[in-house]
């Protein structure tokens, strides 16, 4: 048997996604194994994560400061507005350098089946933000997903009236994808986005 502390370390580990039960052990044993040099500073790492990690107030993004230090950065291009749904995305958008505009993350999105519903997201503090006189243009980059299209349409729905304008990210065949490959949703989506050649 193993003792209660190494069996609390592998159940929080198997919390994380991607991780079950055997690969939290597997990755528990290996921290112990390399106490002095993962398991004590990734201890230390998170304890400060814990008391410096915040939310924007802003945007929605994580950080040690608040507002973010994409909010504070004035080379950001304050006319365009990136809606993602959460900070996995913004992240993924910054890694790939896809834009220089602010972002506004919803934290998820809407889905009647497990009750979330508007005011569990935040849209009131988009549709804010929207309205500011520098937005010109609203970047709707949500998951092509049932609920990310349906938060899609309840934005737009929101933001009618407002003289912006509202955009979302293409969709279809990825550089380097061969159709053989690719399901029909995203064959049929990259037929009615085709563009002139």
């Amino acid at each position: 048997m193993i003792g209660t502390e190494i069996e609390r370390l592998i159940q929080l580990l198997a919390r994380l996604p991607g991780l079950g039960p055997r690969s939290a052990r597997r990755a528990a044993l290996h921290l112990i194994k390399k106490k002095d040099e993962l398991l004590m500073p990734l201890a230390q790492a998170m304890a400060a994560a814990v008391e410096k990690v915040q939310l924007c107030s802003s945007c929605g993004n994580v950080d040690t400061c608040n507002p973010c230090t994409i909010c504070t950065d004035p080379r950001r291009d304050d006319t365009v507005l990136v809606v993602v749904e959460d900070v996995a995305d913004l992240w993924a958008l910054e890694r790939a350098a896809a834009t220089r505009g602010r972002y506004h993350v919803l934290g998820g999105t809407l889905s009647p089946l497990d009750g979330i519903g508007p005011e569990d997201l935040f849209i009131s503090r988009l549709v804010e933000r929207a309205g500011e006189p520098q937005v010109i243009e609203i970047i709707l980059a949500v998951n092509a997903t049932v609920d990310g299209v349906t938060t899609a349409h309840y934005i737009t729905d929101q933001l009618e009236g407002l003289d912006i304008s509202i955009t979302r990210l293409a969709h279809g065949v990825p550089v380097g994808g061969e159709l053989d490959y690719l399901d029909e949703g995203t064959l049929s989506a990259a037929m009615r986005s085709r563009t002139k050649f």
